[in-house]
């Protein structure tokens, strides 16, 4: 027992003994007594009680500023757990409804077809159940149901425009003209010949070219319907010009090879095949499915792989091309698929649109640099080889098999070519100065062709800097100008001078360019 009480005495002692060092060391005071040092571990104790309980204040504070945002999510929890039924089904039917909408605003097609009714018939239902809530007379549910009774309202009426476009209905109307020209010209490939009009391939290009015309306002439903419309006439297109090509190499003569035989069997059906596609792609076939082809061109490789025909090379790479055109012919089937990617009708997103606005940036920045220079003779050596060598990555950026990419590179390369034109001009109009005795001794004739080049050269300045439409009057103001000047040149007289008259030529050519640059740049092409 003795030896438990002396224990905490002699801790007290240690304690004492640690102060009593501390108290040697600050002044001369003797050691405290026992008493005294009890006392001191008993102040020291509250101290480390009191330290205790800061510290645990202090997590403790801690971890209500830590659990509040959890209290505060977890009372949200508790209210959204806690909310009216008829609420938490509106938030069922609106979270529903949402994904119906993405359809919506892409949707591409016409009121007759079968995607329509579909997220018509879906977005009716929705309503339906948002008028089966019962909002038991309370003000808060009403105006919930309200809200997204009006959110898909306003859904049927988008998907109805969207179908009805102005220019969707044009769109149609330029498909429905290529529908025509198919039905007309497409026999020959059902017969497995190979005759196509030069009026056919005219009217196809037409069609090709007015439907990149179209304007879709950067609205998704139009531009996917251009989109898909261009693909399958781009299609039909190629499909023929394939034919053509193939036909005057194959087939082989029969006696080649008992096999050959099959091979020329195969590539008839082959050829009825590519009628058969030109049909469903362009919707002139009721006969036939993609699905059913897609099985019949399988079959044909099927036969062909077959055949025996080792040791024979020019057999084999024969059967290898037929093989080629079924791949081919199976690749155009898989449109509509490829035509639903985003990439493929939002041009915005094409590799080769960006480069082709990466290049007409750098040829706006030396563009400005240009006009905005009064005397630019020492720019023009320089910024005629940058424009060059845009013209150059120009030709490196691959259009494809879109015409739109196409157009779009070629009206780029027009713009260069006007800016390298304007530098040729302006230079040569510079050196005329130099020469004012030759100038003097020259025939009045050519003297009026150099004063509409020198009218020219400011026109054409103020045409590279407009940035209008043709109601603007300063553009109906450019176009007036260019066509004096035009007039100014028939009035000329060459007199049988033959530099005169091709002065003149080249002139007249020189406006109708900047007459047409003018045209190209009102004309609000958009990809």
């Amino acid at each position: 027992m003795s030896q438990r009480q002396d224990s905490p005495e002699r801790g007290a002692a240690v304690g004492g003994g640690a102060g009593e060092g501390a108290a040697s060391l600050g002044s001369p005071v003797s050691a405290p007594s026992g008493t005294s040092r009890r006392r001191g571990g008993a102040r020291r104790a509250r101290c480390r009680s009191a330290r205790g309980a800061g510290a645990a204040r202090a997590l403790g504070s801690s971890a209500a500023v830590t659990g509040g945002s959890s209290e505060t999510g977890h009372t949200k929890r508790m209210d959204m757990g806690n909310q009216h039924p008829s609420i938490k089904r509106l938030h069922e039917i609106q979270k529903e409804v949402k994904e119906i909408e993405q359809q919506v605003v892409v949707f591409s097609g016409l009121p007759t077809d079968r995607d329509y009714k579909k997220l018509e018939r879906s977005l009716t239902k929705q309503l339906f159940e948002i008028d089966s809530v019962d909002t038991e007379g309370k003000g808060d549910i009403q105006q919930a149901r309200k809200r997204a009774a009006q959110e898909i309202e306003r859904l049927l009426k988008e998907l109805e425009q969207n179908a009805n476009h102005p220019r969707r209905l044009e769109i149609e109307a330029i498909f429905k003209e290529a529908q025509s020209l198919v039905e007309r010209e497409i026999t020959p490939f059902y017969k497995g010949g190979n005759c196509i009009s030069d009026e056919f391939e005219e009217g196809i290009q037409d069609i090709v070219l007015r439907l990149t015309q179209v304007k879709t306002g950067g609205k998704v439903s139009l531009r996917k319907a251009r989109y898909r419309t261009l693909t399958k006439v781009c299609a039909v297109q190629e499909i023929i010009e394939s034919g053509v090509k193939q036909q005057l190499s194959l087939p082989l003569s029969n006696d080649a090879h008992p096999s050959v035989s099959k091979i020329n069997s195969v590539m008839c059906d082959v050829n009825k095949a590519r009628g058969t596609l030109i049909a469903l792609l362009m919707g002139v076939s009721s006969n036939d499915t993609c699905r059913h082809l897609s099985c019949v061109l399988t079959g044909l490789i099927a036969d062909l792989d077959a055949l025996d025909v080792c040791g024979h090379t020019e057999i084999r790479n024969y059967r290898k091309e037929v093989v080629e055109e079924i791949n081919k012919l199976q690749k155009y089937l898989d449109l509509e698929e490829e035509a639903d990617s985003t990439q493929a009708y939002d041009l915005a997103q094409n590799q080769s649109i960006l480069k082709i606005e990466e290049i007409r940036k750098k040829m706006k920045e030396i563009n400005s640099l240009l006009l905005k220079t009064e005397n630019a003779s020492d720019l023009f050596l320089g910024s005629r080889a940058e424009l060059q060598g845009l013209i150059a990555r120009l030709d490196e950026v691959s259009p494809g098999k879109n015409p739109c990419i196409r157009e779009a590179r070629r009206r780029a390369v027009i713009e260069v070519q006007t800016l390298i034109t304007y530098i040729d001009l302006k230079e040569a109009l510079e050196k005329r100065k130099m020469y004012s005795e030759q100038i003097a001794a020259e025939h009045q004739s050519h003297k009026a062709v150099w004063n509409v080049l020198g009218n020219l050269s400011q026109i054409q300045q103020e045409v590279i800097s407009f940035d209008g439409n043709r109601t603007d009057k300063n553009y109906m103001r450019l176009e007036e100008l260019l066509t004096k000047q035009l007039l100014a040149l028939d009035a000329v007289d060459p007199q049988g001078d033959e530099r005169c008259k091709t002065a003149r030529k080249q002139a007249v050519k020189l406006a109708q360019n900047i007459l047409y640059y003018l045209d190209m740049k009102t004309d609000e092409w958009e990809y």
